[in-house]
């Protein structure tokens, strides 16, 4: 389902709530990432917090490109290759967009809506299945079945 209008507006305003707790909604989502899924933490062999920063670098990045998503595809295909060099499956997308929803809703609280989670949802399913298609050209988004979903 393409991204609207409406989603897009809803993102952007969001993001620009969460860009000045940027550190702290950067150290909710890896913690609540490693207790979804604690395996994930051998990918990490670096500062945490200056990784945290590459997160909401990245982020700021496709929030920005939601307009032209075109544009930000050769960026997604250059992340998807290093995460799959770094050791990233296929499933482990899933529990990365069940800690952002986790860390988005801690610190945006009621301003969290259903509404901007399902903008949310479309956006990181959109990135992770571009991502997912680059590094394992198999990848099939209407086949892949994942028992861990978007549910928290």
């Amino acid at each position: 389902m393409p991204i609207t209008q409406r989603q897009v507006t809803l993102i952007k305003e969001s993001f620009a709530k969460v860009e000045p707790i940027a550190d702290q909604a950067a150290k909710i989502f890896y913690k609540k990432l490693f207790e979804y899924d604690p395996a994930l933490r051998r990918l990490f062999k670096n500062d945490m917090q200056e990784q945290g920063r590459k997160l909401m670098a990245v982020l700021k990045v496709a929030v920005s490109s939601l307009t032209n998503l075109e544009a930000l595809v050769p960026t997604l295909h250059k992340l998807a290759d290093r995460h799959l060099e770094y050791g990233v499956k296929v499933e482990d997308y899933t529990p990365v967009g069940n800690a952002l929803l986790f860390a988005l809703k801690q610190g945006l609280g009621t301003a969290f809506t259903p509404e901007l989670r399902q903008a949310w949802i479309e956006v990181f399913q959109l990135v992770a299945n571009t991502m997912r298609a680059r590094a394992y050209p198999q990848f099939n988004p209407r086949t892949f079945k994942n028992t861990r979903q978007y549910n928290r």
